[in-house]
């Protein structure tokens, strides 16, 4: 009995030992499990994830079921439409519903998820060393932001000369503009910011928002007053599949991906921000397959492999993906709608000659054609140009995507813009332009044979004058290239005929140029002149009764004939200003005809003050 007794003792004793013991563990399991949960809790994936879960409780909550007074239920729902309306405004391109939005994530973190002791456990601000170059350059454009609003980049550039050109891509043997890891890097420690909690806070939202809602690393960028950015377009698409021949690439070359592709537009130049990336393909699909979707602009498939639309701020977006593209990618590029005049965009020496040639060839209802390369700012002239047409005419504007806007730029106009959609063709737009009381049509770029003829439509019978942006380089190719679209759509068979039809519908081309450093200016305005095609033959062969002089007369009428059916000029481009060596000057004055022309559709006032310009800059009146 006494063995029996000892025997349960000792038993019970291992059993108390071993409940303890793994009561212990368990107990030390938890432990590190909830100090891994806590960590995991301030990484931006849990906050995201946070944020989600909030505001879908909010915007699906049934305040039915919740016994609220009858003003607690309005105040509710209220916030709420406001909350959903901002939400799915935001990633539209809406500065106003992006900052509400961002209000409304600051708020929550603030009352349930971040205080003063953990806010620097999310983003290491107080330790430079742990923060990545994506930080820092975030807290750079907050820090810009507060004192510069929009202009916060661009003014980070020009105070630190981010934009010169650099001899680094390729072993240093190509110039290109780049902004580096380093430079960034460097800023930021001369910097030296301090923020506050609040400050703190802010930079933490705007991350959360970018991931949740916004463009990722661009979303902020995009919202700067800079020219346009882009992404997807450097970098390599798939990496080499042997093993052997990865190995031996990364070792001498480290080649970044196509979703580490952010490039920017500013002040003509294309900048690569190559301390940036998406950090994944998933992530640079994402923004693709979102920023284009204002006013329901289809789907992006591969059927449908790109997509032009417009951003509730105006800017223009163009989305293309694989198979069209090799690689996923998105152009954006602004437009700045606000205060555009000709004084701003042309100021070298001697600006006023072009500036009030613009003016009085507007006034004077001439056909005019802004030309020039990508970037050369065709668009924006183009806006600025609409200032010196007289406010008595009524304008009608066809576009590809609304880029112009200039209803913004002109609120008190009579201003009607078209575009062409899935189901209304352009041409149709066209006719019922046609029915729309407009004295002035604008084009806001000819990009294919279709939009040339509607051009030339509209110069011989829907409106007093037109004005059109294309991409030719010299007045030669404008000619060659508007004539070439009548014959592939069929509206002529013969080059001569169609050339003429041409000529006889142009009267200016302004061309603009960029040179290497992205400086834009207007390299000339040239008077395109249709020359007399009317004339006689020199001779009548059957005026003679001499049969001699007859076939000589015959055999000049037949030379003369064959002159101007191969290479009798059509018509002649006449230089009026150029730019040379930074400075504005005369060439050639207008024509007499031209000078008559512009006569008849402007004021007494202004074609007096016309002729006196001409007198003191070409000598002539």
């Amino acid at each position: 009995m006494l063995n029996f007794i000892m025997i349960l003792v000792v038993l019970i004793i291992f059993v108390a030992i071993s409940i303890v013991y793994f009561k212990k563990g368990d107990s030390t399991h938890y432990l590190e499990q909830k100090l891994l949960n806590n960590n995991e809790r301030f990484q931006f994936e849990a906050i995201v994830d946070f944020i989600k879960d909030a505001i879908n409780d909010i915007t699906r909550t049934n305040l039915y079921e919740m016994g609220l007074s009858e003003d607690e239920f309005k105040r509710r729902l209220n916030k709420r439409s406001a909350l959903k309306k901002a939400l799915k405004n935001c990633t539209y391109g809406s500065a106003l519903d992006k900052e509400y939005v961002k209000d409304f994530i600051c708020d929550l973190l603030k009352k349930n998820y971040i205080t003063e002791k953990n806010v620097d456990k999310i983003m290491y601000f107080g330790q430079p060393s742990f923060l990545s170059v994506q930080d820092k350059f975030e807290i750079l454009l907050y820090h810009y932001k507060k004192s510069h609003g929009t202009l916060a980049l661009s003014q980070m550039i020009m105070e630190h000369n981010l934009d010169d050109l650099k001899h680094i891509i390729e072993n240093g043997k190509t110039p290109s503009y780049i902004i580096t890891t380093q430079e960034i890097e460097e800023l930021f420690c001369n910097s030296q910011i301090q923020l506050s909690y609040d400050d703190k806070l802010k930079v933490i939202t705007q991350r959360v928002y970018q991931i949740y809602k916004g463009f990722g690393v661009v979303d902020e960028i995009r919202d700067m007053a800079i020219d346009g950015v882009s992404g997807g377009v450097s970098g390599v698409v798939e990496k080499a599949t042997d093993k052997v021949m990865e190995d031996y690439l990364s070792q001498i070359i480290q080649t970044p991906n196509h979703y580490d592709s952010i490039w920017i537009f500013y002040k003509g130049k294309s900048i690569h921000l190559s301390f940036l990336s998406f950090g994944t393909e998933k992530e640079l699909r994402r923004i693709c397959q979102n920023i284009y979707r204002y006013n329901k602009a289809g789907q992006l498939s591969e059927s449908t492999g790109f997509k032009v639309n417009e951003m509730k701020d105006g800017s223009r977006v163009v989305v293309v993906r694989p198979g069209f593209s090799e690689s996923w990618a998105f152009f954006v590029r602004k437009f700045h709608i606000v205060n555009v005049t000709l004084e701003e965009l042309i100021s070298d020496e001697n600006a006023k000659l072009p500036i009030e040639t613009i003016r009085y060839l507007i006034k004077g209802a001439r056909i005019i054609s802004i030309t020039g390369s990508q970037g050369s700012g065709k668009t924006t002239l183009l806006m600025a140009m609409v200032e010196a047409i007289y406010g008595t005419l009524t304008l009608r504007v066809q576009e590809m995507a609304f880029e112009l806007h200039l209803r913004k730029v002109y609120p008190m106009r009579n201003i009607l813009t078209f575009k062409e959609t899935p189901t209304i063709t352009g041409q149709a737009g066209m006719d019922v332009q046609k029915k729309t009381d407009g004295s002035v049509s604008i084009l806001g770029e000819i990009a294919t044979d279709e939009v040339a003829v509607w051009m030339l439509q509209m110069a011989q019978v829907a409106s007093l004058f037109t004005l059109f942006t294309h991409h030719a380089k010299s007045v030669k190719d404008l000619v060659l290239s508007l004539r070439n679209s009548l014959l592939k759509c069929g509206v002529f068979r013969d080059e001569k005929i169609a050339e003429q039809q041409v000529v006889s519908v142009l009267d200016f081309d302004i061309h603009l140029e960029r040179d290497g450093d992205g400086k834009r200016y207007i390299s000339r305005i040239t008077e395109i002149v249709a020359l007399e095609l009317e004339t006689p033959y020199n001779k009548d062969y059957r005026q003679t009764s001499n049969q001699v002089d007859q076939q000589s007369a015959f055999m000049d009428t037949m030379t003369d004939y064959f002159t101007r059916r191969t290479d009798r000029k059509k018509y002649e481009s006449r230089d009026v200003v150029v730019f040379e060596e930074g400075c504005y000057k005369t060439v050639h004055s207008m024509s007499e005809n031209t000078i008559k022309e512009m006569g008849k559709n402007m004021s007494k006032k202004d074609f007096q003050d016309f002729v006196l310009f001409q007198n003191e800059n070409w000598g002539c009146g």
